[in-house]
Order: structure tokens, then C-alpha cells, then sequence
């Protein structure tokens, strides 16, 4: 297998855009990723999209190809692929696998999802489709409450508290506040945090990430064709994708995660690094719980231990791991299928040097995790500048 490098990204702002559809947001995040590499899309060999309900969500269907037609490479293979919330994730890692098995020379991955033209209460059902539907959907579970119940645990088996989650939301807030394309750019207090309103108990508004619309997009070529150019390239040192029951029934036990856990030890493994190496991390904190759990899988901190690790301010800018320096899910927004390739987006601008009022000091190796429905699918990439 051949080093291959992202060599270029571009993303939309995340937000609520009444007048954009699944096309042009796709469009301005390839055009912005192509521009960024400095290739037009007559270079490109494939696209690989992530997404996981457009047709639930806008009624579109076959999705790669109109983005590739569009786009104006009509003529390659263009593949949509869905894993929930990791949709544009797993993109990433089947494009990786392309190029540096020598398939292809040039891939553009691209995630994105249109979300806002539905009903709160449409987005839940559409969104419960990423759980066992003949178990805990016909239940009348969704993924709050899925994710209550993991919190709750959490916080019987370690004494993780309802604080240790709001300072994970106040956090990762300030840090979005610092970013122009956020979809909230709010801070709060954890006073704030713990006041809002409850959705599942305990997990209050202020725990639970935004619906958005928005696309990312990536470039990805051999590492050799990206030396000399102008921009720092970066280098995938590693990257996994793994999978685990939907069902949270299934599992032995709820407060971790088998598939981050496995992912994280196999993109460590490919890179040659561990997690004390790391200097920033995106962590997908689609709840708050979700990024204390992260933290503890991934090594970041010991099990049980998130909570604390959280509030003591370890994983702030200027902490000892910045975590989430765009804002994550929570501020930054979660177009479902575009954040996967956003939090790689957000990693190459902090490689590079170029993200602005957010940027961690001398950055040079960090750490996406991308997670599918309540633990089902995960990728974690560690990239490096090179």
C-alpha cells in the first residue's frame, strides 16, 4: 500500500439554507476542495459520497452520480456510501483504500446531507433508521433517549454527573464561537447547560447536537504527486473502519463502545502512534455522552474517567488534548452525512497551520472519530502534516 495524502478541502458553512439543495451543496464543497488542490475535474478518477437519507429527507435518490454529472466529470464511477452518521467517514476509507492500493491516482470524497426541510419530529423518525428498527425503534426508542441511557449508565457505574456534560456542551461551544462557519456561534454557560430543556432525561438541549445542512469535501492523491507545492501536505497515517451490534441490547456493556474502540486501536496500529502522541482530535459529540465515552475508548483518558478528564479543562484550546476545535457536532452543526468528512476538513486546516482563532499551537498529528448510530460503525483516520 502506497502513502496517499488529502491534498486539498472545502466545506460549506453549516447552518439552516432554505435556498441550497443536496446538489449545490455538494457542488461548492468539491468545487472549494478541487480549487484548494489546485485540480479541475477532469483530473478526478472516482467520487466516493457519503450521505445517509437524502431520499427521506429530500426526496433524492442517486445521488452520486447527479453530484458527479454536475460537477462535470460525468463519466466516473460515482458511488453514494451510507453508515449513518459515518457515512461520509466510511467514504473517506474506501477512497483511501483506492488510492493507495493503486486503483485510482485522484478521488474526491465528498459527504453532505440536507436536513432542514423537515419537521423536528421528521428528522427523529428519519434519523431512529439508523437503529434496529424491529427492536428499539418499534419500541419508540430514538437516539436521545438511546444515548440517555447510556449517559445514565455511565453515570452509575463512574459517577460521571450531569456538570461533567454541560462542560463538555460550554466547551465545545466557546471553541464554535471562534468559528465562521458554525452553525451556532453561541457560547453558554454551564449554568445555562444544565437549565435547558430536557429532551431525555438527563441529557438537556444544551447535550444534544444541531440539525444542519451542509457539505465537506476532500482530495485525495499519492503522497509523492503532493510534495512541492505550496500547501502542507497531509498524510493519512492511518485509518479504520469497524462495526458492532445497532442494538444497544446487544452489546455487554453500554458505556463503551467496541467498534471506536477497535477502530482507534487499528488506526494507532497502522500509524505507529498512540494517544498521547495526538495534539488535536475532532470527536463526534452527536451527545455530549458520546464524547466522554470517545475520550475513554479512544485512550484519551481512562475508562470512567471522561467526565472529569472533560471538566478539567484537559480538552480545551490550550489544554493538554484539544478536542473538537471547530465546535463539533454540537457547535459547528451535524448535517448527518457531510460531518465525517467535515472533521477531516477542520483537521487539515489545524495540520496546516491556517485555522485562525481556533488553531492549536503547533499541531502537527491529529485524530478524527466518526461514529455510526449508537456505536454500530466507526472510523477513526490519524493525519499528519507531512
Amino acid at each position: 500500500m502506497r502513502p496517499v495524502a488529502i491534498a486539498g478541502a472545502g466545506k460549506t458553512p453549516f447552518g439552516a439554507f432554505p435556498g441550497e439543495d443536496v446538489r449545490s451543496l455538494s457542488l461548492t464543497a468539491c468545487r472549494a476542495a478541487l480549487d484548494d488542490a489546485g485540480l479541475g475535474a477532469e483530473s478526478l478518477e472516482a467520487l466516493y459520497l457519503g450521505n445517509f437519507a437524502a431520499p427521506g429527507f429530500t426526496g433524492q435518490n442517486h445521488l452520486a452520480p447527479l453530484v458527479a454529472s454536475s460537477l462535470g466529470a460525468p463519466g466516473i464511477p460515482a458511488t453514494r456510501f451510507e453508515a449513518a452518521c459515518a457515512s461520509s467517514g466510511s467514504a473517506f476509507f474506501h477512497a483511501w483504500s483506492a488510492v493507495a492500493s493503486g486503483m485510482y491516482d485522484c478521488v474526491l470524497v465528498c459527504g453532505v446531507e440536507k436536513m432542514t426541510s423537515q419537521t423536528t419530529a421528521r428528522v427523529a423518525e428519519i434519523l431512529a433508521g439508523a437503529g434496529d428498527l424491529g427492536g428499539e425503534v418499534r419500541a419508540g426508542a430514538t437516539f436521545p433517549a438511546l444515548f440517555a441511557m447510556i449517559a445514565r449508565r455511565h453515570m452509575y457505574e463512574f459517577g460521571t454527573t450531569r456538570e461533567h456534560l454541560a462542560r463538555v456542551a460550554v466547551k465545545n461551544h466557546a471553541h464554535g464561537a471562534l468559528n465562521p462557519e458554525a452553525h451556532l456561534r453561541k457560547t453558554i454557560t454551564v449554568e445555562q447547560a444544565l437549565a435547558g430543556r430536557m429532551v431525555a432525561e438527563p441529557l438537556t438541549l444544551y447535550d444534544c447536537s444541531l440539525v444542519s445542512d451542509g457539505a465537506a469535501a476532500l482530495v485525495l492523491l499519492p503522497l509523492e504527486r503532493t510534495r512541492g507545492g505550496s500547501k502542507t501536505p497531509v498524510r493519512v497515517r492511518g485509518v479504520a473502519q469497524t462495526s458492532d451490534y445497532l442494538a444497544l441490547d446487544r452489546k455487554s456493556s453500554i458505556t463503551t463502545f467496541p467498534a471506536v474502540a477497535a477502530a482507534g486501536r487499528r488506526a494507532f496500529a497502522m500509524a505507529g502512534v498512540q494517544a498521547a502522541d495526538l495534539h488535536v482530535a475532532e470527536l463526534h459529540d452527536c451527545f455530549t455522552i458520546a464524547e466522554i465515552v470517545a475520550l475513554e475508548d479512544l485512550g484519551l483518558c481512562p475508562r470512567g474517567q471522561g467526565g472529569p478528564f472533560s471538566a478539567s479543562g484537559a480538552t480545551a484550546l490550550g489544554g493538554r488534548i484539544p478536542v473538537n476545535p471547530s465546535g463539533g457536532l454540537k457547535s459547528k452543526g451535524h448535517p448527518v452525512g457531510a460531518t465525517g468528512a467535515a472533521q477531516l476538513c477542520e483537521l487539515v486546516a489545524q495540520l496546516r497551520g491556517v485555522a485562525g482563532a481556533r488553531q492549536v499551537r503547533d499541531a502537527s498529528l491529529g485524530l478524527a472519530q466518526n461514529l455510526g448510530g449508537s456505536g454500530a460503525t466507526c472510523v477513526v483516520t490519524v493525519l499528519e502534516a507531512a
